[in-house]
This record gives structure tokens, C-alpha cells and sequence, in this order.
């Protein structure tokens, strides 16, 4: 265990000092808890970057996380950041997340990628989920902007913070699952499915 740690110490101090988005120790924190709570045992992950977040979790006496990554650079270190672990729970998938097809079902799925894709990802890998999973979404305070897309200059920031404000709005109007937002890091949204779906 003592290896996983320094490998997870190192990986972090690296995304810190190459602005490489790594998620924040908050939210790993939060969602390690969510994960020992609810007896969580497999993980989909939808956005690995180098492999920070899915080391922690898979650290966690997980039988299986599987995090699907498209950038070629950041996988290869995922890769090798992986192999300096020794954890043989962890699946790594180099592919664009909407390309990929996966056929387990999973107890909890994690979305941490492109934010203007968040709804599609949710539509696709909800199919993943077991009847009364766990989805958890990443950043969706992005950055202190969602709420304030008028005041933004930049257009392309305007439309990707107007497509995550569209997709809060999107969460708390459907019915399948139950929404909570939790105020670590960057805003959490747990969706716990019904059980009625």
C-alpha cells in the first residue's frame, strides 16, 4: 500500500506542476467515501487523464475500475503510472468514450471528461449501470462560471459553460434518478437511479 500511496503522491505533485487536470483531493475524498458506504466493488470511468483518480479508487479494495481516456499522451502515462502501482484492478481503455462500447454493468460510473459532452456520456453509459447505481459528475461549478455564462467574454467558454448550465438544468428536471450537489471541489452531482427504473 505504501507504493500505491507514493505513486499517487508522485502523480499528483506531476498534475499540479503541468497543468494536467487531476481531480481535487475534496472530491476524492467525498466520492472514496460515497465508494466505502455503499459497498462499491466496479467503477466505470469516463476520463482517466493520467491516472491519478483512478489509481485512488482502485486502491480502495475495488474488484474492477474500468476509465476510458482519447488522449494518446495522457493513456501512455496512465499506463505506466498504473504499472508502477501494482494494482491489478484496473482496466485502461485508449478511446474517444462516445466510440466505445462497453459491455459490463458497473455499480458505480464516474464522468470526469469533456464537460459539453456530459449529457451524451450519461445517456450512453447509464446503460452500464446497475438498477440502483451511482453516477457521479465532476466539475459541474466549472471553474466559478456556471451560473454567470452572460457576464463571459470568451465565446467558446460562453457555449461550453451555457452546455454545462443546460445540462443542471437537464439533471433536475428528469425523473430517473435523485440529484444531489455537493459543494467540494469543483461541485460534485451524485445521481443515485430510483427504484422504480
Amino acid at each position: 500500500m505504501d507504493r500505491v500511496r507514493r505513486v499517487i503522491n508522485e502523480i499528483k505533485e506531476y498534475g499540479i506542476n503541468n497543468d494536467v487536470p487531476i481531480m481535487s483531493e475534496e472530491s476524492i475524498n467525498t466520492i472514496s467515501s460515497i465508494i466505502k458506504e455503499n459497498s462499491i466493488k466496479t467503477i466505470l470511468e469516463i476520463g482517466t487523464a493520467i491516472g491519478y483518480s483512478t489509481i485512488c479508487f482502485a486502491s480502495l479494495n475495488l474488484d474492477k475500475i474500468t476509465s476510458i481516456e482519447r488522449d494518446k499522451v495522457r493513456y501512455e502515462m496512465a499506463v505506466s503510472n498504473v504499472k508502477k502501482s501494482n494494482l491489478n484492478n484496473i482496466e485502461l481503455i485508449f478511446d474517444d468514450a462516445l466510440n466505445t462500447n462497453i459491455n459490463g454493468i458497473y455499480d458505480m460510473v464516474i464522468i470526469d471528461a469533456a464537460k459539453s459532452q456530459n449529457k451524451r456520456f450519461l445517456d450512453k453509459f447509464k446503460n452500464n449501470l446497475k438498477k440502483d447505481g451511482i453516477v457521479i459528475i465532476d466539475n459541474l461549478d466549472f471553474h466559478g462560471f456556471v451560473g454567470k455564462s452572460g457576464e463571459i467574454k470568451s465565446r467558446n467558454l460562453r457555449q461550453m459553460v451555457r452546455k454545462i448550465e443546460k445540462f443542471i438544468d437537464y439533471l433536475d428536471n428528469q425523473n430517473e434518478f435523485d440529484v444531489e450537489y455537493i459543494e467540494v471541489g469543483d461541485k460534485l452531482g451524485v445521481c443515485r437511479r430510483k427504484k422504480s427504473f
